[in-house]
């Protein structure tokens, strides 16, 4: 079994641990360390039965270990890329996780550090890159491309040949048109009809979506 130690201690942390049990339960694969994050408040604790060892920078100290750096929310989608940055690993430290019960086709692909939660559906020939967040129920249907540190939020569901570029946020239950581009570091808000291109860092949300503001999320250096 590989040792796995994953990066934040929240909720898309906490998925990812129980995403891990499901993974062992089917073929025993990992070793969960534990979780590491920057709150000291944190240092010690258990989360869900998972201790959360230290701080992020442990991670380059524990060479034998992958990585998966699970971090992110609406308010600081540049989270992941930022950490990611700063610890300066090699791809093949990190680790991608991909949960027994979603459904990947043989043409499609998953970058490292990347990791997909339960019931999510990419149908043929999709790419996604790395340090990818996908939640539960997302569908992801031919030829999308989903560019690294990209976060797509629960029920999320895209049309054919869109292209999420690096760093945007999808939001919960948002729907994309076809052939669509979500420029890079973009949000889209939860529920949104996405019936046209979305410039990079922009904020849209509504039926169908709309220009809301300026992103002010520091997402840091994308590559």
């Amino acid at each position: 079994m590989t040792q796995l130690l994953i990066i934040g201690a929240g909720g898309f942390a906490r998925e990812t641990a129980q995403l891990v049990h499901a993974i062992n339960d089917v073929s025993p694969t990992w070793d969960l360390l534990g979780h590491l994050d920057d709150d000291p408040a944190k240092h010690g604790t258990l989360v869900d039965g998972v201790p959360v060892l230290g701080g992020s920078g442990e991670a380059v100290e524990r060479e034998e270990a992958q990585v998966v750096v699970c971090t992110g929310s609406p308010r600081d989608y540049g989270s992941r890329a930022r950490i990611v940055a700063r610890l300066g690993l090699p791809s093949e430290r990190y680790a991608t996780l991909v949960h027994p019960s979603a459904s990947v086709s043989r043409s499609s692909s998953i970058g490292p550090g990347s990791v997909v939660l339960a019931q999510v559906a990419l149908t043929a020939a999709v790419t996604v890159g790395a340090h990818v967040s996908v939640m539960p129920h997302v569908t992801l249907t031919h030829d999308d491309v989903i560019g690294d540190f990209a976060t797509l939020a629960a029920g999320a569901r895209l049309a054919g040949g869109v292209h999420v570029e690096p760093g945007a946020y999808v939001g919960s239950g948002a729907l994309v048109r076809e052939t669509l581009t979500i420029g890079s570091s973009a949000l889209v808000g939860m529920g949104s009809v996405v019936t046209r291109d979305i410039p990079p860092r922009e904020v849209w949300a509504g039926v169908p979506a709309r220009f809301i503001r300026p992103s002010t999320v520091d997402v840091g250096a994308l590559t």
